[in-house]
């Protein structure tokens, strides 16, 4: 998806540098591209992927690494954010405070706040503990902060077959925004309470993200930003729609289990495969609708209720 490059961003509303303080037990959560080389380990070895987290980071030398990000300063219009990949989250974010600042109050009465979100480079200290850069992007629910780091976006593509287009990487964004919607509605937690399988709660809580993102996909374009009156984002091509698709199926459980050990072990997913992935963002994004990501209730999430009906 292009910005309209006379968009106007708001460099301060995306922070550089680590999070706030504080090493809670509370998992951080990943998905559209976020906690990948966890998940890996996870996956190969059998291992609680939060463990492992604070495994990776206990064994990390910290002090050579640096927890600022870029130079936010010169994120200002839409054309910046065409050309920086840190002004594009600026501008992805706002994008995301407009949809859900409409879609959330309309759709469930329930008043949308605005998450932190940050950009990092090596390291940050978050609500969640210390995490590295090896963690890719992620959401911290106990402090309520999208982290980023923007090299990942790259490395989807390099090492996990993902198209380097704009809607790959703003998928990337609005997955972590998805888990801070599912933290205001309650429904975060599950991931926790079952946290692997093919049917398991943090299935569910992933693929609903997924959703989440098709539906600020489904309103970017049409959703006016206040002080323009003009959408942050021209109106999605199919080369756009196959951009998300491609970023969506890279990170499927099913993918990176067989490129990392030759085989497929439903039993180890915690964010589904890459056809569900795919299905409940086409989901989210033709229907727009916050019901109709209710991974929770579904019966066949290969099969999302509102593209068989």
């Amino acid at each position: 998806m292009t910005f309209n490059e006379g968009a106007r961003l708001d460099s301060g509303r995306v922070k550089s540098g680590g999070g706030g303080g504080g090493r809670g037990g509370k998992l951080a959560l990943g998905g559209g591209a976020g906690g990948l080389v966890i998940l890996v380990l996870a996956l190969l070895f059998g291992g609680d992927p939060g463990e492992l987290l604070g495994q990776l980071n206990s064994g990390t030398d910290n002090s050579s690494q640096s927890d600022t990000g870029g130079d936010l300063e010169n994120c200002k219009t839409g054309s910046d954010a065409n050309s920086d990949v840190d002004c594009l989250v600026v501008g992805t974010v706002q994008s995301l405070d407009n949809v859900w600042e409409s879609e959330l109050a309309t759709q469930t009465n329930v008043a949308y706040v605005q998450p932190e979100v940050r950009l990092f480079t090596g390291s940050a200290d978050t609500g969640c503990g210390n995490a590295t850069s090896a963690v890719g992007p992620f959401y911290c629910p106990a402090d309520s902060t999208a982290y980023f780091d923007t090299s990942f976006f790259q490395v989807l593509v390099d090492r996990f077959g993902s198209s380097g287009g704009p809607l790959a990487q703003e998928y990337v964004v609005a997955h972590e925004i998805g888990h801070h919607i599912q933290n205001q509605l309650g429904d975060i937690g599950r991931a926790q309470q079952d946290p692997q399988g093919a049917e398991s709660g943090a299935v569910r809580v992933e693929l609903q993200a997924d959703c989440y993102a098709g539906i600020w996909a489904n309103h970017a374009a049409v959703t006016p930003d206040p002080n323009t009156g003009e959408p942050f984002l021209e109106p999605l091509t199919q080369t756009d729609i196959d951009d998300a698709l491609s970023a969506a199926s890279s990170v499927g459980d099913d993918r990176i289990q067989q490129a990392s050990s030759g085989r497929v072990n439903p039993e180890g997913w915690t964010h589904g495969s890459s056809e569900q992935r795919q299905k409940w963002f086409a989901t989210g994004y033709r229907t727009g609708q916050v019901s109709a990501c209710d991974t929770f209730s579904a019966r066949d999430l290969n099969n999302p209720p509102a593209l068989t009906r």
